[in-house]
């Protein structure tokens, strides 16, 4: 039986239940793979000829160029170029192939990597969107909900990290209210802030107040997103962020953001050799900076309009790429995150279902091993959700129940069943069924199977007006996890004294 499907308990969503999920997805069906070792070589060779003959910027960064240097590469200025099979073999000798990413509710820690899945909300929208008052600057409030929604939502097994920015508070202040939130309204593993090097010091410190010095140097409780500045580019940023996660021991994902034909090759298999060019010198970093550090693949690879230049995404070469990234990943040996629910729509509609759909399912068939923006995305990632959020946490418990594979145990085989009832007859009363009726299939929240009578009873409602409904009654009902008061106590205090030293700036 899978760890989906291990703690059985029913848990209330507007007038349903639903199955309470695991903290994380092992995946019982095969793995797809979509190229053969000779296509896989191709690609790992090119990328050793784009590292060894364009190399790859590193701005502004004179500790990383030296750190680069001492270990063999040929610095000239920012570029650095890297001699084939030289960071492959930095990364295997040292980077490990899962990890556990620490929750302060135990049960709640996740295994990142091997045949497991974890997924995570989206990350990083300025915008937030319901039925009732559209489009608007996400704040601190919106957060906070976002939290206690995701809290709550049994498939969404990380809190995740900047659900969505708070305008409301200035950019070099918000990064703190917004670990704090994660802390103190969920108990899961939750993201630190990357987008300055004092930023991320300051989410270890947090860290450290809530698990203690010794096991935050010990353990991974962080989790955190370094994008590639694609093509071929590492900003100061980034670079900061990465060095204060590796050598505190917490995990990067190290994610190349490309968009098919502007950030790079509009050809699938181009775009894959970018990807793992620019991958290979970040994950190889953390390695040199502290041998053994948590570290993933990251993937975020979709394609543009190229008539009007906008994003796409749910597209067939993207899919493409997901399945063989998570290939390239499996051969490096380190965990792999890619895919989501991703969708240029801006309303949570057909558009949102098709190019979500057609975004996570290739990832789910490719082995992912965090699947990151899993729920709530919309309009390309400038807004999140509220009701895509409880429409696409659904998705992601049908995705679950599909890893989990067939079950062929004596039970599963239902062999009794098929004696009992015999021909022409029914199953609905027979004991296999009176047995298993209640878990045998999964029990969606957001999608009404009922007649179209029962339905205009119930108000005529299309899946987003049931969605909106849910979030309501699942904010009215939250309860939060409880928290230390002495920590809370120290956690403030730390803020308070933070907020003192640092600008009010929209920097």
């Amino acid at each position: 039986m899978s760890e989906a499907r291990t703690r059985k308990g029913r848990n209330r969503r507007d007038g349903k239940s639903v199955t309470v999920a695991a903290p994380y997805v092992r995946r019982r069906i095969p793995t797809y793979n979509l190229l053969d070792e000779e296509a896989l070589q191709i690609i790992e060779d090119n990328a050793d000829t784009v590292l060894q003959e364009t190399g790859v910027e590193f701005m502004e960064d004179m500790e990383v160029l030296d750190i680069f240097r001492e270990a063999g590469a040929d610095v000239k200025g920012t570029r650095v170029r890297f001699e084939r099979g030289m960071l492959r073999k930095i990364i295997q000798a040292s980077a490990p192939g899962q990890f556990t990413l620490h929750a302060r509710n135990p049960a709640k820690s996740v295994i990142i990597g091997g045949g497991n899945t974890v997924f995570a909300p989206i990350y990083g929208a300025p915008f937030v969107h319901d039925l009732e008052n559209g489009r608007r600057y996400a704040t601190i409030e919106d957060f906070r909900n976002l939290v206690k929604l995701i809290y709550q939502l049994p498939y969404l097994h990380m809190s995740g990290g900047t659900v969505c920015e708070p305008t409301d508070i200035p950019v070099p202040k918000r990064h703190l209210d917004m670990v704090y939130s994660h802390i103190r309204f969920s108990d899961k593993a939750f993201m630190g802030s990357v987008t300055e090097g004092s930023r991320a010091e300051d989410s270890v410190q947090m860290a450290k107040i809530l698990f203690g010095d010794s096991f935050v140097e010990e353990k991974c409780c962080l989790v955190n997103i370094i994008n590639v500045n694609s093509p071929l580019t590492y900003d100061s940023t980034m670079l900061a962020a990465l060095k204060v996660y590796a050598r505190h021991g917490q995990g990067t994902i190290i994610t190349p953001f490309i968009l098919s034909g502007a950030m790079g090759p509009v050809s699938t298999a181009g775009t894959l050799t970018q990807m793992l060019a620019e991958a290979l010198p970040g994950i190889a970093l953390t390695q040199l900076i502290r041998p053994g550090a948590p570290v993933i693949l990251g993937n975020f690879t979709s394609s543009m309009s190229m008539r009007s230049g906008a994003p796409t995404f749910g597209m067939p070469e993207p899919a493409l790429a997901l399945l063989a990234a998570g290939q390239l990943a499996r051969r490096l040996g380190v965990p792999w995150r890619g895919g989501g629910s991703l969708t240029a729509s801006k309303l949570p509609d057909a558009q949102a279902l098709q190019e979500s759909s057609d975004t996570l399912f290739p990832a789910m068939m490719g082995g992912v091993n965090l699947m990151m923006q899993s729920a709530g995305w919309l309009e390309g990632g400038l807004s999140v959700g509220l009701e895509k959020l409880i429409l696409d946490a659904d998705h992601l418990g049908m995705m679950a129940r599909m890893s989990e594979g067939m079950d062929l145990s004596e039970n599963g085989q239902a062999m009794d069943a098929i004696r009992e009832v015999g021909p022409g007859k029914h199953c609905l009363g027979c004991a296999h069924t009176q047995a298993n009726f209640k878990t045998a299939f999964y029990d969606p929240v957001t999608n009404d199977s009922n007649s179209f009578e029962q339905w205009q009873q119930d108000g005529s409602l299309d899946a987003a007006q049931r969605a909106n409904r849910i979030w309501k009654r699942m904010l009215e009902e939250y309860q939060a996890p409880d928290l230390d008061p002495g920590i809370d106590e120290v956690l403030c205090a730390f803020m308070a004294r933070r907020r003192q030293e640092l600008p009010d700036s929209l920097v």
